[in-house]
């Protein structure tokens, strides 16, 4: 049989799709802005006649729907990264939280820790050969839907066709749904003075021919604001949004330079608005693969002056960061820092710095701190990290004494915190300063 004919005899509404979802199934979702609406919807709406149907998903870009008070009893939610629309839902008790590496994730699938029933996947349309790319989310997906025994997915023309480690076989879907949605998009985040400030002390340490990881939101986007002097600079990352496409088209990144993947960005998914996945759209350029190879910290290293760049909600005064907890309560998730930290610290020339702002509140509360607040995880730990960055200036912590640390990081922290900082190391930790 041909791949036409396979097609059309898979080719099915999304509410018939669904159907092959049954009570206590595991359902993986496509990752962030890869999620289909469509398919979504048809979950949600089959949702009163399911039980106890767990659905994994890590950042969730869609309405959650499975989240709603409703919904309990019917779904699960079992959060690899809480978002803005899973938080009060995991917090609540309502859906749970498995913490783990984003590198890690497809081994979970393929070594049976999360056996997948059933993954709900968007793809492009098929090539002439009968290749779907999956587009703007590879990540864990494309695992998801080779460990999974049901696949359905969403075949959409809007879908970008991304190249690379991308690619699902029209003969590897069990169930195809025709769609039109549009791709979910991530408008630019709006740049303020402290944002500015940031990007400018973290583009102080990237060198030319520099390799870059950037995370998400308005530090990474202010980060590439300053980045426009410089030559040959690089990506590997987890992920990339507009502002990338601006350098690239600025020739500030050429990939030139590169020691792996010369030429290439390399990347597992992305978020953005159109112009991003239309300068994706088959252009050699981008290559995505799964997240196991993008964040193998081994993998990452073998890129030289490899620069990570990511967040933090606090940094206690010996170097510990905690990036996705607010005490007692999930507030997103490990993701790839870690992954990317390790990679860069191992790379030739390498740099993983987390930038932050130096207070939050509105300038009531420092984030950096004599201790963790009760109940916060540590997302980094002392030892992995290396430079840390805010508005005030950077920290370099590699090779320093808990008290030469404590000494970098009070003098980066917001000038109304720095003398109560101060007693309080002394008093906590007898350490002089």
């Amino acid at each position: 049989m041909n791949w036409q004919d396979m097609y059309k005899r898979k080719l099915t509404s999304a509410d018939e799709a669904v159907k092959q979802i049954q009570p206590g199934n595991r359902v993986v979702i496509a990752h962030a802005c890869g999620e289909s609406p469509t398919l979504s919807e048809a979950l949600v709406k089959r949702g009163p006649s399911l039980q106890n149907v767990e659905i994994v998903h890590m950042v969730a870009m869609g309405k959650a729907k499975y989240c709603y008070e409703e919904m309990k009893g019917h779904f699960v939610h079992n959060s690899l990264f809480a978002g803005g629309t899973t938080r009060e839902a995991i917090n609540s008790g309502r859906a749970d939280f498995t913490p783990c590496f984003f590198s890690e994730i497809p081994r979970l699938f393929r070594e049976g820790f999360l056996p997948v029933d059933v993954a709900l996947i968007q793809t492009s349309t098929p090539d002439k050969y009968g290749f779907c790319s999956l587009g703007i989310s590879v990540d864990y997906t494309k695992v998801a839907a080779a460990c999974a025994r049901v696949v359905i997915a969403a075949v959409n023309p809007n879908m970008p066709r991304t190249l690379g480690d991308s690619f699902i076989h029209v003969s590897e879907i069990s169930h195809i749904v025709e769609t039109g949605d549009q791709i979910i998009e991530l408008p630019r985040p709006e740049i303020g003075e402290v944002e500015e400030a940031i990007g400018r002390n973290v583009a102080s340490l990237v060198e030319d021919g520099s390799t870059l990881q950037l995370g998400i939101g308005a530090i990474p986007d202010a980060v590439l604001l300053f980045l426009k002097e410089k030559k040959d600079l690089g990506i590997h990352t987890e992920m990339f949004s507009d502002g990338v496409v601006e350098l690239y088209e600025a020739g500030v990144i050429t990939n030139r330079a590169k020691t792996l993947h010369p030429h290439r960005m390399i990347c597992n998914f992305l978020m953005g608005t159109r112009k991003l996945y239309d300068f994706v759209d088959n252009n050699p350029v981008v290559e995505m693969h799964t997240v196991d190879y993008t964040n193998d910290p081994f993998i990452i290293s073998r890129n030289d002056k490899m620069v990570s760049i990511n967040s933090a909600l606090q940094v206690d005064v010996t170097g510990q960061v905690n990036a996705d907890t607010i005490g007692y309560k999930q507030y997103s998730g490990v993701g790839g820092q870690v992954d990317f930290v390790r990679g860069s610290a191992r790379s030739r020339g390498g740099k993983a710095i987390i930038a932050m702002p130096a207070t939050a509140s509105g300038g009531k509360i420092s984030r950096i701190v004599s201790r963790l607040d009760e109940g916060s995880c540590v997302t980094t730990s002392r030892s992995d990290v290396h430079y840390v960055v805010t508005e005030y200036g950077v920290a370099d912590l590699r090779g320093k004494t808990v008290r030469e640390r404590a000494r970098a990081l009070i003098a980066i922290a917001h000038p109304d915190f720095r003398a109560e900082l101060t007693k309080e190391v002394l008093r906590s930790r007898n350490l002089a300063l």
